[in-house]
């Protein structure tokens, strides 16, 4: 499913972020936006989730089902967000627990242990959080997202609190398993959007205004060492580097 939004604008203490920014996710693509902090990427990934807070932020959403967007939006953030009281398959139920009046099905609770499998965590379904270490959580998010099953996936930083080694295996990961999925990652690093992205844009400027797309070659998640992955790393460096004041 395509995904536009239209002429978003974004206002702060009576301050202009952005306005009339356009943006489209084309179907079953990874697309990435970098930018430096405060230049409202978080807004527009809020915008899309219908969970935009205090700020004055609008904008239209058009899917291309014709059908709305709320409702069908999963949300990856930096911190893990698991309920410690809770196993971590429950975790990963969490949102048929929220929706439902009646408990969990069969096959619910069947799809949620195949989805801690597909993570490496099946034989630790009935552990705790505190008992996992900050990568393993994070892959417990990751199953947990991908459980509500929804056509649009937003990931705000997801892999930022992880270990060099740990963020690389967490993006391999993710990108075996979003294959083919709409996505939408917010991220500050230029080589993990490099890495998974079939597109990326920067916001920049004041209001901000989104680049033009680059359109990394090659299937992900494409090799750290790859030479044109680190040209182009360069170059979207250099590219936020002349955003900062």
């Amino acid at each position: 499913m395509e995904i536009r939004i239209e002429q978003a604008s974004l206002h702060w203490q009576q301050h202009c972020v952005f306005t009339d920014l356009n943006l489209t996710l084309p179907a079953g693509q990874w697309t990435s936006i970098l930018g430096q902090s405060g230049v409202g990427k978080s807004s527009l990934l809020q915008l899309l989730c219908g969970i935009a807070d205090d700020a004055d932020i609008r904008g239209r959403i058009q899917c291309s089902d014709g059908l709305p967007l709320e409702g069908r939006v999963a949300w990856m953030a930096q911190q893990d967000l698991l309920l410690p009281w809770l196993s971590l398959r429950d975790n990963v139920l969490l949102a048929a627990r929220l929706t439902q009046s009646r408990s969990a099905s069969t096959e619910q609770r069947e799809l949620a242990l195949y989805l801690l499998q597909q993570v490496g965590l099946g034989e630790r379904a009935d552990a705790l959080p505190a008992q996992l270490s900050g990568g393993q959580r994070q892959r417990v998010a990751l199953a947990r997202t991908l459980f509500q099953d929804k056509p649009l996936v937003c990931m705000d930083e997801p892999f930022s609190a992880l270990d060099a080694i740990n963020r690389l295996k967490l993006q391999d990961l993710a990108a075996e398993l979003l294959a083919d999925r709409t996505v939408l990652m917010i991220t500050h690093d230029p080589l993990e959007a490099l890495r998974l992205s079939n597109r990326i844009l920067v916001l920049q400027g004041s209001p901000a205004s989104l680049s033009a797309p680059l359109l990394p070659a090659g299937a992900t998640p494409r090799p750290v060492s790859d030479p044109q992955v680190l040209q182009q790393q360069a170059q979207l460096l250099t590219l936020l580097a002349e955003t900062v004041t």
